[in-house]
C-alpha cells in the first residue's frame, strides 16, 4: 500500500495491491493495522455502498467530524472532493480524481470536506468506509453547480436527487 498527499491538505490518495492469476484478482481493502503504520489513525464503524446508473450525480455532502474512506468498486466516476472548512486556507479549494473499479485507488476524505461522484460509466457502486454513523442533520451540501466554485463534471445535465436540486434535505 502507498499513501500519497494530494493537493488538498489532509486528502489523501491511497494506492492497494493486488494479487492476480489464471482465476482472477484479490485485493485487501482495508487492515486497520496496516493504515495506522501507513499513518492513518482512523476508527471506521460503518461501510456504505451506492450503485447508480450512467450520468448519476450524487453529492456534494459532508459533515463537520466524519473521515470517508471512498473507493469505486465496479464501473467508473469522476469524484470532487471540497475543502469546506471556514477556517482553512484551503477553504473552498477542490480536487477531482477519476475512479474506476479496474483501479486499487481509496481516498481518504477528512472531516470538513464534502465529495460529490458523477457516474461515467453505464453503472458504478461507490463504496465508502466511515469512522462516525450518518447523521443528517448534522450535514452540509454544496450544489454541484455552484458558480462560486466553478465545478468540471464530464457534463452539466446529471441526474439529481432533490436534495441535490435543492442544495438541502426537504
Amino acid at each position: 500500500m502507498r499513501v500519497l498527499n494530494t493537493d488538498l491538505s489532509g486528502v489523501m490518495r491511497i494506492e492497494l495491491e493486488s494479487f492476480s492469476d489464471h482465476r482472477g484478482k484479490y485485493t485487501e481493502t482495508y487492515n486497520e493495522d496496516a493504515y495506522k503504520r501507513a499513518g492513518i489513525d482512523v476508527h471506521f464503524i460503518q461501510d456504505d455502498i451506492s450503485f447508480s446508473k450512467k450520468n448519476v450525480l450524487r453529492g456534494i455532502h459532508g459533515d463537520q467530524e466524519t473521515y470517508k474512506l471512498v473507493s469505486c468498486l465496479h464501473g467508473s466516476f469522476v469524484l470532487i472532493v471540497v475543502n469546506n472548512d471556514s477556517e482553512s486556507e484551503e477553504y473552498k479549494k477542490w480536487i477531482t480524481f477519476n475512479l474506476s473499479g479496474d483501479d486499487e485507488i481509496q481516498i481518504l476524505i477528512p472531516p470538513k470536506f464534502g465529495n460529490g461522484h458523477f457516474v461515467t460509466s453505464d453503472d458504478a457502486i461507490f463504496h465508502y468506509k466511515q469512522n462516525t454513523y450518518y447523521n443528517p442533520k448534522g450535514q452540509f451540501t454544496i450544489m454541484w453547480n455552484d458558480p462560486e466554485y466553478n465545478f468540471v463534471w464530464p457534463n452539466n445535465t446529471p441526474i439529481l436527487s432533490k436534495r441535490d436540486e435543492l442544495g438541502k434535505f426537504e
